[in-house]
């Protein structure tokens, strides 16, 4: 499985961007997705999950309401929404095909991960 993210760049605090990641295979195929970040000199952390239906979602505290994830299975895509950026949500954003059906926070439980989107957010 190879999944392209793409959707970064800069932007100023306030705003928003949209990021994608889209899958060589079919998502439908009963997989959780998530998003991941790692900024400079730190750990990669969670951002936000998502069964392969859909129906559930987890967020990490720091971009509860203000990211949102989505997923569209006919097309093979995730999507991660993201308002009101600040400075702190400067990363690599990178995308993940989870192990199982549902939706994930433990980075362990991910099988197949992309090759990571920069979004620098201007202060």
């Amino acid at each position: 499985v190879q999944l392209q993210a793409s959707g970064g760049g800069l932007v100023q605090a306030g705003g928003s961007l949209r990021l994608s990641c889209t899958t060589s295979r079919r998502t439908s195929s009963n997989n959780g997705m998530g998003w991941f970040r790692q900024a400079p000199g730190k750990e990669r952390e969670f951002v936000a999950a998502i069964s392969w239906r859909g129906g559930s979602t987890y967020y990490d505290d720091s971009v509860k309401g203000r990211f949102t994830i989505s997923r569209d299975n006919a097309k093979n895509t995730v999507y991660l929404q993201m308002n009101s950026l600040n400075s702190e949500d400067t990363a690599v954003y990178y995308c993940a095909v989870a192990r199982s059906s549902g939706a994930t926070t433990n980075s362990n439980e991910y099988a197949y991960w992309g090759q990571g989107t920069l979004v620098t957010v201007s202060s």
